[in-house]
């Protein structure tokens, strides 16, 4: 059989798009998949794109461009896709509600062309706090907005398949829109580096990392770090705006400036492990969540426990795939001050928090997820489940089964 041709429609890193780690991470494990030819579709951006073993990487789209779903059909169409994956987020294509929701229309104009689509949906109008997630307005534009959102949602799912991270996901496309075509893919472990040491690291370092300016804010962290008291505690602030908030660290930055709080900025994906085993805790100062958290695999995976609040998909998150750490109230600098010191104070439970999320972090790896995305391209191309995995996957495939 000659290569299965998958496009991968995704931000890729550097890219400061939503998702664009993710995709780095997914593309990673698809290249290295045998038997299937892998093209990234990309946004349209002066960067300099990494390398990816066994990926084609072209330029496709644009975000913020209301013409996203007819560039890509014609991308992949061009590269003779046999199937296409769309790494999807409700603002992956655009900051404006217009460009956001014509990017959704992606799926139906694929299969317009006869091409096979993947949707994975990192998440739901349903759980979505639209406000805090950037999309500002009152009570009723956002049921105006919700509307939309649930007919983007049928939308969506005109896809071949949709495939969510989380249970609840699952559950609400199930019951409320009466899909059958919906099923979970976990979102995998972006590596499998070594267990934590059992002696905790020493250091004094409280770290957040992420896309800061609409539902992840770090102003509340800064009032909640100088209210401990301590001299010797630094924090550190790494990542980049998102995209419907740009200057917001910047501005925040010449506000709250000092020599405690270090704004890291850009993080190169090589220079991520060092900085999460730099610190002794990761802080989450989200307000709500869009889903799951690649952010919290990864400060699990690398041995450095987490700081969460008790909002509903972190929650379900956290209890779902058996992270733990230290909660807070979202919005109360005290609460957060007590439980960024309380773990600083117990190398202890520090350790342990470490060792837990280490084992829940790296126990289903993205290879693994990738050979799942295999079995459903199979499924729809050939109508052969296993005609994509080869002999080592499928062994594999059994040993996770």
């Amino acid at each position: 059989m000659p290569d299965t041709t998958i496009a991968v429609v995704t931000a890729l890193s550097p890219s400061p798009t939503t998702l664009a780690e993710y995709g780095l991470h997914l593309l990673t494990a698809l290249g290295r998949k045998r038997g299937v030819r892998i093209v990234a579709l990309v946004e349209d951006l002066p960067l300099a794109y990494p390398d990816i073993p066994g990926v084609e990487v072209r330029r496709s789209w644009r975000f913020g461009s209301a013409a996203n779903p007819w560039r890509i059909a014609r991308a992949a169409r061009a590269v003779g896709a046999d199937a296409v994956i769309l790494n999807a987020h409700f603002t992956s294509f655009g900051s404006s509600k217009v460009s956001a929701a014509l990017g959704l229309l992606t799926p139906v104009l694929l299969r317009m062309h006869a091409l096979p689509v993947i949707t994975l949906m990192h998440n739901i109008v349903e759980t979505v706090d639209l406000a805090s997630a950037g999309f500002r307005s009152g009570p009723v534009l956002e049921r105006i907005l919700r509307t939309i959102g649930t007919m983007l949602t049928w939308v969506v799912l005109r896809s071949s398949l949709v495939t969510t991270t989380m249970p609840r996901y699952v559950e609400i496309l199930r019951s409320k829109y009466r899909a059958t075509n919906v099923a979970l893919t976990p979102h995998g472990s972006f590596g499998a580096p070594p267990p934590p040491p059992d002696a905790p690291s020493s250091s004094t370092t409280v770290m957040t990392f992420g896309k800061f300016g609409t539902y992840k804010k770090v102003e509340t962290l800064i009032d909640a770090v100088r209210s401990l008291g301590r001299p010797d505690v630094r924090l550190v602030i790494a990542g980049a705006d998102s995209p419907n908030t740009p200057g917001y660290l910047a501005a925040v930055e010449r506000a709250y400036a000092g020599p405690d709080v270090l704004f890291r900025g850009y993080v190169a994906e090589e220079d991520v492990e060092g900085l999460f085993r730099s610190a002794s805790v990761t802080v989450f100062p989200y307000t709500a969540t869009t889903g799951s958290s690649g952010v919290l695999h990864q400060a699990g995976a690398f041995g450095c426990p987490p700081v969460l609040p008790r909002v509903g998909d972190l929650e379900d998150l956290v209890q779902g795939e058996g992270f733990t750490g230290s909660f807070f109230e979202p919005d109360d600098v005290d609460d957060l001050a007590r439980a960024i010191g309380s773990l600083l104070d117990d190398p202890e439970e520090r350790a342990r928090i470490a060792r837990e999320n280490h084992a829940a972090a790296v126990g289903l790896s993205l290879d693994e997820v990738a050979d799942w995305y295999l079995i459903h391209v199979g499924t729809l191309v050939h109508r052969d489940p296993l005609s994509l995995l080869g002999q080592q996957g499928v062994r594999e495939l059994h040993e996770v089964s």
